[in-house]
């Protein structure tokens, strides 16, 4: 195994595909805004305000739990450069889940509550023997926050509220080929991130019953792996002495967003939402492994990722049919933070649009159940050999990446 491909193997380590957003970013937090095209800060449409702006959370009159629970469905193909044969992701399913319970004095001016969710992962389970098949066999990337929050309204019109975030689970498992002169060995990557802490913070401003405006900022968390195992398989004695590590440290910047959102409500049954999302992806340069005895030479390794910040941009609504009825749809689009060039098996981004759409039902004072899906299509991306080259990024495949991903939710409510 050379140094570069053991580079690219260590930046599967911790990236991947994502569900619903640019990079490795999740955005499905709260069913209802997922059928509206994932808006929210601009809105206070309930609990799940916790992760869009908090500051709009002391303006939801409603008490209440809710818990909700997406299936991705990922079909990703692949050609290689120079080859004519389509490569296909094995089947696998991804449940980002998310629970939102928020508690405050029925005419109080304060709300509370905690938030446990998603924002980053995905799984991704290349054919068997695809040309890169010494980059990258499997990722699968889990994170889960825990957010603590508390909201206040200053006025009748405006309110502010802010989370303490905590990186509470965070776990990866990578495997790949090893190239050996007369078969192929496997490399299996496997660790835990270490509990961090970071903090989100907005404010919503109500200027007239029919106009909502809000802004929101969630900060950047460094996901730490340390001690992760090291696993050789069919390594044949032979070369057994060039694959000694058995423990490998990582970090992976969760990057910082900023977030402004626009509701407006031009009649009692009507609901619209805007929001821009601005990503701060450029915080992930380089990816820097450590390995606690060398392979093939080196303990160390670095590969190029020179992410860029991007841009979301989401618009969505809804319409209350009936008193128990309430029907939601929405689009959003959003700009890839991978440059030409830089693309990587564990992340084949690309610019992306997406098309939702949501139903609400409720049976009775308390109760109620939510219903949401999206089509999200992720633009063909090509980089050739010579892009590769060029950008001395050569520890990743050449050819061409399309990915199309569908998105079911359901989310239950309980409000008191």
């Amino acid at each position: 195994m050379n140094l570069k491909t053991l580079l690219l193997a260590g930046g599967a380590l911790l990236s991947g595909t994502a569900a619903s957003a640019g990079g490795y970013q999740v955005s499905l937090a709260g069913i209802k805004n997922n059928g509206m095209g994932g808006v929210g800060v601009g809105l206070s449409l309930d609990q799940a305000a916790m992760f869009y702006n908090p500051g709009a959370l002391a303006m939801v009159r409603e008490r209440g739990v809710q818990l909700g629970g997406n299936l991705t469905f990922a079909r990703n193909a692949f050609v290689a450069e120079g080859s004519s044969t389509q490569r296909e992701l094995r089947n696998s399913v991804v449940t980002p889940f998310s629970l939102f319970a928020g508690y405050g004095p029925a005419e109080g001016k304060f709300r509370a509550g905690i938030a446990v969710y998603t924002p980053f992962g995905s799984k991704l389970q290349y054919a068997e023997g695809w040309e890169g098949r010494t980059s990258l066999t499997d990722i699968d990337l889990k994170s889960v926050f825990v957010q603590p929050t508390f909201s206040y309204a200053l006025t009748d019109q405006l309110s502010v509220g802010a989370g303490l975030v905590v990186l509470a689970y965070g776990a990866v498992n990578l495997q790949r080929d090893v190239p050996l002169p007369d078969s192929y060995g496997h490399i299996e990557l496997d660790g835990k991130a270490k509990t961090k802490l970071g903090y989100n913070a907005g404010i919503f401003f109500k200027p007239s019953s029919k106009l909502t405006l809000g802004i929101s900022y969630r900060s950047k968390i460094d996901a730490q792996v340390e001690d992760g195992d090291v696993t050789f398989t069919n390594i044949s004695p032979t070369f057994a002495s060039r694959f000694q590590a058995t423990k490998f440290a990582a970090t992976l910047p969760l990057p910082a967003t900023t977030s402004l959102g626009i509701g407006l409500m031009p009649t009692e049954k009507l609901t619209f939402g805007v929001d821009i999302n601005y990503v701060n992806w450029s915080a992930y340069r380089t990816l820097e492994f450590r390995f606690d005895q060398q392979i093939n030479g080196s303990t160390v390794s670095s590969s190029k990722r020179f992410y860029q910040d991007a841009f979301t941009f989401r618009v969505g609504g809804q319409y209350k049919v009936t008193d128990a009825f309430t029907a939601r749809i929405g689009g959003a689009y959003d700009n890839s933070p991978v440059k030409d060039g830089y693309v990587t098996p564990e992340t084949p981004d690309a610019d992306r649009i997406s098309g939702t759409a949501g139903v609400s039902y409720a049976f009775g004072e308390h109760f109620s159940v939510d219903a949401s899906t999206q089509f999200v299509s992720l633009k063909k991306r090509t980089q050739t050999a010579q892009d590769l080259q060029n950008n001395q990024t050569t520890d990743r495949v050449a050819g061409t990446y399309k990915t199309n991903i569908v998105i079911p939710g359901l989310g239950l409510n309980y409000t008191f």
